[in-house]
């Protein structure tokens, strides 16, 4: 074993840097390799040093601590040191840095590599209850926070969701201009209490042109920047109404927008001037719902952009439907609509697609045929095409299309 005073190691970088870390929420584990490049054994020491050291966590080939000596490392061959760091809660709303520095001592050879992580308070909304879903005799925990809607949510700090947030009926959530909304993996905002037997609840997104507010989960290592399936869906249960979205950005999760089925008159969901994008499922799922959007772009799902099931209500007015899902093979269409399901005990019950309307809509995406009919003819399926460019397969039965280019009407 030699410790040679000139002995110099190599690494695979020299700053590790942890994006975005919401305060009292650990880090991902980044992972630094260091390399003994000569012809001879090398022992160093390894510490973490900085008015930050607390903060940062380290780790050496399975051993956890801050500060080790004489770590071997054979010629020709290297280590792994893992490091995390938890950011502590401080009366910032902005976002800051910590700086510290991983400092090798080999002989008198003293290297460093420097750790840089940003810190950012949050609102934190967890889960504190839970529910049991019974399915046959299969019972499951559902855990949730009930949200206290009495206060708009500002965008004085980000807005972290662990579980689900839900909108209790008779509740109505705003959600101001310029809002950042994390949500945890298997996390989700529910407008509605499904262990209520009372219907209701409403959720207002207040965003502006160049202020949107935007959904998204909440890893924020720039490789989970697209990733889609992140986090669940933002769900209008049966008999949420009056729901409104403005200028909002919704991105990588599971389901978008999931509206269910409206018990009157009211509009389930009117959204507008809307991007959702990089949904693993469904843009819009609509089931019996009553939906209208303009302005809004859906793009990137794995199923569908927008599926108009069991029926309903649909406008959709200077919408573009771009689904060029490059994640896994797709075989569902941007657009489905459906009138019926099938019941447990295998009956196909219909429910009226009273209207499904698309004025001035771009349909495009990756398939040779991104529109789907679902039809039983016992209820109604009336749809509108006026002036939409679709994306069709010219050998499809071309009698529903001919006025394509113009307008596809069907009542």
């Amino acid at each position: 074993m030699e410790n040679d005073q000139s002995a110099t190691l190599h690494f695979s970088t020299d700053t590790i840097t942890f994006d975005t870390i919401f305060a009292s929420i650990g880090s991902i584990t980044k992972t630094l390799t260091v390399y003994n490049h000569n012809d001879f054994d090398v022992r160093t020491n390894i510490e973490l040093r900085g008015n930050s050291a607390a903060h940062f966590r380290m780790n050496i080939d399975g051993i956890a601590g801050n500060n080790q000596s004489n770590i071997e490392i054979p010629a020709k061959d290297s280590i792994f040191i893992f490091l995390e760091v938890t950011i502590d809660p401080s009366s910032n709303n902005t976002p800051y840095i910590l700086a510290d520095s991983l400092v090798f001592t080999t002989g008198t050879m003293i290297q460093d590599v420097d750790l840089v992580a940003y810190g950012q308070d949050a609102h934190f909304h967890t889960a504190d209850t839970f529910g049991l879903i019974i399915n046959g005799t299969d019972t499951t925990r559902f855990y949730y926070h009930l949200l206290d809607c009495s206060i708009p949510w500002e965008n004085d700090k980000p807005h972290v969701i662990y579980g689900y947030a839900v909108v209790n009926p008779g509740n109505t959530l705003t959600i101001n201009e310029g809002c950042n909304i994390y949500l945890h993996k298997n996390s989700g905002i529910l407008v509605g209490n499904p262990f209520t037997e009372v219907p209701g609840g409403t959720i207002i997104v207040n965003g502006i042109l160049n202020n949107e507010v935007t959904f998204q989960g909440d890893r924020l290592d720039s490789w989970y920047k697209d990733i889609p399936g992140q986090w669940d869906r933002i769900w209008l249960m049966p008999g949420s109404i009056n729901n409104e979205i403005n200028y909002a950005i919704i991105k990588n999760g599971n389901i978008g927008i999931h509206a269910d089925t409206v018990f009157n008159n009211n509009p389930t969901l009117t959204i507008n001037n809307t991007i959702i994008k990089n949904m693993s499922g469904i843009g819009i799922l609509g089931q019996g719902a009553n939906i209208s959007a303009k302005n809004t772009v859906i793009s990137r799902c794995g199923q569908y952009a927008v599926a108009c099931n069991i029926g309903g209500t649909y406008n959709f007015t200077h919408c573009t439907f771009a689904n060029y899902w490059n994640y896994s093979n797709r075989n569902t269409p941007s657009i489905l609509l459906n009138n019926y399901y099938e019941g447990a005990d295998g009956n196909i019950y219909v429910r009226d697609l009273k209207a499904a309307n698309f004025i001035n809509c771009i349909i495009e995406g990756s398939l040779s045929t991104e529109v789907s009919f679902q039809e039983q003819e016992l209820g109604l399926f009336n749809y509108t095409f006026d002036h939409c460019l679709i994306k069709l397969d010219p050998n499809e039965d071309t009698i529903i299309f001919i006025i394509l280019i113009q307008s596809l009407i069907k009542q």
